[in-house]
């Protein structure tokens, strides 16, 4: 018979076997469609075109909305950096998690500094025959701001808790993106990049914290109101509903008989875009997570 002090000294669990892989894999993906958003959107005739057609469409849209999205991202970097700073403080102090703080914070930081970065590297926009300025605006600060503040507090939240935080952090990360598209400060090509560049260094950040072995273990899904399984389904269906509008609106304004002038086709496509690219990265990261934590009653075997 196993003692209680042997259970209480157990070696702590490690992430699934064959996850490592999963989360490499996970890594290039984010790398690469980093690489592919930016050379479709900004380097293409067609993309710069669909995507700087969002962006002058969106002026349709301002107004009580604009004003709201700007009241929002005004308040977004204190939103975001008191979140972060509340979770992570309050999980550090209490289960004195220093070390996965540490690498939570280090990842959101390097996340935020990487954009800057990437803004002063990258050239300018080249000339394709498209009126648009030729600064370089991708990817989205406040978007990369929003999601890794979210991110890391999804990292630092224990596996019970990871599949509401995700729905809760990409819900607000979709939003912080959706309010800098509303108010014309970003294309949606940039906040879909700003959702990549995160992932680059959140994933890799959240392996870390598991090979740790700290509070690695969980009962499954539905088993806690923080890992019930609507926290994943309504962000697929959400993300349904999103490519449903998407298709309508491009639709609408492709060559055929019944092709119309567009007036806030592209907007609602662009929306739509920053959708499904924020609930997909949500549901595919909460899987992952949820795939790498070790099952309660196997981690004691």
């Amino acid at each position: 018979m196993t003692s209680s002090r042997q259970l209480s000294t157990r070696t702590p669990a490690r992430p699934a076997p064959g996850s490592a892989f999963l989360f490499v894999l996970s890594t290039v993906a984010c790398i690469a469609g980093l690489m592919a958003t930016y050379y479709f959107f900004v380097q293409t005739a067609t993309g710069q075109f669909i995507d700087e057609s969002a962006l002058v469409e969106a002026v349709d849209i301002h107004g009580p909305a604009g004003k709201a999205a700007t009241q929002f991202l005004d308040l977004l970097p204190t939103i975001s950096l008191v979140m972060a700073a509340v979770v992570v403080l309050f999980v550090t102090v209490i289960r004195r998690h220093w070390a996965e703080a540490g690498i939570a914070v280090a990842a959101c930081v390097a996340a935020n500094v990487a954009t800057q970065v990437l803004k002063d590297l990258l050239p300018p926009r080249p000339d394709k025959g498209v009126l648009t300025l030729e600064l370089n605006s991708l990817p989205s600060g406040h978007t990369t701001l929003a999601a890794s503040a979210a991110a890391a507090v999804f990292l630092m939240a224990s596996p019970r808790w990871r599949p509401m935080a995700g729905f809760i952090g990409g819900t607000f990360a979709i939003a912080s993106g959706v309010s800098t598209l509303i108010n014309q400060w970003h294309r949606p090509a940039d906040v879909v990049a700003a959702f990549l560049l995160v992932g680059a260094f959140m994933i890799p950040a959240g392996w870390l914290i598991l090979r740790r072995g700290s509070w690695n273990e969980w009962e499954g899904f539905g088993e806690h109101i923080g890992s019930a399984r609507i926290w994943l389904t309504l962000p697929v269906l959400i993300g349904l509903a999103s490519a449903g509008v998407a298709v309508y609106s491009l639709i609408r304004i492709a060559p055929s008989p019944w092709q119309e002038t567009s007036t806030t086709n592209y907007f609602w496509a662009g929306i739509s875009l920053i959708v499904i690219a924020g609930y997909l990265a949500t549901v595919a990261t909460t899987s992952l997570f949820a795939f790498a934590a070790r099952r309660r009653d196997a981690a004691r075997r």
